[in-house]
């Protein structure tokens, strides 16, 4: 069951308060029981430390591309990447800003932080 009115927005390097290998982890878990399940959302914003995930050496980056493929629009906060000093290893979605994310939440009926 796809859900193209639901936003997904990522803050951190994976989900929950735990080790950074762990979040990591229980993220990637997520993601592919999303892939499996079909339960797609509309799209997936990642600022703060959540755009590492979406960049090289990312444990999570197969099942992203995945998400990608079947339509899931990803959207990386430029202005994390550049603070970060990591624009040039994004390996998936779209390199936009603010305004891009506030227009997928304006967008969306649901709004998921994890």
């Amino acid at each position: 069951m796809e859900q193209p009115d639901t936003l997904v927005l990522v803050t951190r390097r994976g989900m929950g308060h735990a080790d950074e290998s762990l979040q990591e982890h229980v993220f990637g878990v997520w993601l592919k029981l999303t892939l499996e399940n079909g339960t797609l959302p509309g799209a997936i914003a990642f600022y703060t430390d959540g755009v590492r995930l979406a960049c090289e050496g990312s444990p999570v980056l197969e099942e992203l591309e995945a998400l990608e493929a079947r339509g899931v629009h990803l959207i990386l906060c430029k202005t994390c990447l550049d603070a970060f000093g990591i624009t040039d290893t994004a390996r998936v979605g779209v390199i936009g800003g603010m305004g891009d994310i506030i227009a997928a939440q304006t967008k969306a009926a649901k709004v998921i932080t994890l």
